[in-house]
């Protein structure tokens, strides 16, 4: 099956799963949306309303990133939560997921933006930034209080800090050595000093702003939930601080004034906890993973797999997240 028929055959599924749920009304075409990394996502209207639909890309596996119907579990099991997401829609007597492959689920469109200030365009006001980088601090701790037993959420097995570190140097190692200086080190000194677990909560994986739907200085959703798990807060917080200051992205970032430090997000997560031991180790796990998915990234432009000369870019910031890194460590 051509791609064009693949989605004409989806676009049929869909429109008889909509109907049955707006019996009457008129059921538009897909229009595929942009962004994201995971899947086929399109919107689709139906009446007055409007939907987006996750569906796995014809001719692919349902695994990993692919995997949408694990991500319609972990938005169901929040739908109820104080995380805002997009909620999976309900068909009464339908289901509301499609488990035939390709599969694919539907959801509640959810209106905002999702700009990360140090990275993105366009650019957003110094004030809005600060105040959405606070509220979503917030956002991360009511997500990590969310049980991870919840109805329907079938999570898997908690990972450790020395389980999250053993996947990611097997992603760092596959960069060639000189795309990433002094990894080696890093990852010596990262194994030495893992420190001890806290109880493991439900983890995005991906938290930041780039990833939540804002409007105004209100977040309307966290998107963008194909790598979610099971772990250490800290895993999401470390990542979460990494895009508080533009200087850990040399010839990426740009500088936002007045963002909230790391510490003053720390605060604000922590909503007068005591204070979370090991954070540097962390913090400096955060930059060896974005060190290695940035290498992995180059390494495939250099090598022809997606040929984009804007990765050409990268070297800097990978070996600053590298020294930085090493340095937070001590």
């Amino acid at each position: 099956m051509n791609a064009a028929s693949a989605v004409s055959e989806l676009t049929g599924r869909v429109r008889a799963r909509l109907a049955a749920l707006r019996p009457g009304e008129l059921i538009g075409e897909l229009t595929p949306l942009p962004g994201g990394h995971s899947g086929l996502t399109y919107a689709v209207t139906a009446g007055d309303a409007t939907y987006v639909i996750k569906a796995v890309p014809p001719g692919q596996r349902p695994i990993g990133r692919n995997d949408v119907l694990r991500q319609a579990r972990v938005l169901g099991a929040l739908a109820a939560s104080s995380v805002p997401v997009p909620v999976p829609v309900p068909v009464p007597g339908v289901a509301a997921v499609d488990e035939t492959q390709p599969a694919w689920f539907a959801m509640d469109f959810a209106e905002g933006e999702a700009v990360e200030p140090v990275l993105d365009e366009p650019e957003v006001p110094a004030a809005t930034a600060s105040a959405r980088m606070l509220e979503i601090a917030s956002v991360l701790r009511r997500l990590h209080d969310t049980d991870v037993r919840a109805p329907g959420l079938d999570a898997p097995e908690p990972l450790d800090a020395a389980g999250e570190l053993a996947r990611w140097q097997r992603t760092l190692r596959a960069v060639p050595a000189e795309l990433r200086p002094g990894g080696e080190e890093l990852l010596r000194r990262l194994a030495a000093e893992v420190p001890p677990g806290l109880p493991p909560v439900l983890l995005h994986g991906d938290f930041r702003l780039g990833n939540v739907l804002c409007a105004g200085t209100r977040a309307m959703a966290v998107v963008d939930w194909e790598i979610w798990s099971v772990g250490d807060p800290r895993v999401d917080l470390g990542w979460f601080l990494l895009f508080a200051d533009h200087r850990n992205f040399p010839r990426l970032g740009r500088a936002v004034p007045g963002l909230p430090t790391e510490s003053e997000l720390l605060d604000t997560y922590l909503e007068g906890r005591p204070a979370l031991p090991g954070m540097d180790w962390f913090r400096a796990l955060a930059r060896m993973k974005m060190a290695a998915i940035m290498g992995h990234n180059l390494r495939r432009h250099r090598e022809g797999k997606h040929h984009d000369p804007d990765q050409e870019r990268l070297p800097p910031t990978i070996a600053a997240m590298i020294r930085t890194a090493r340095d937070i460590l001590g």
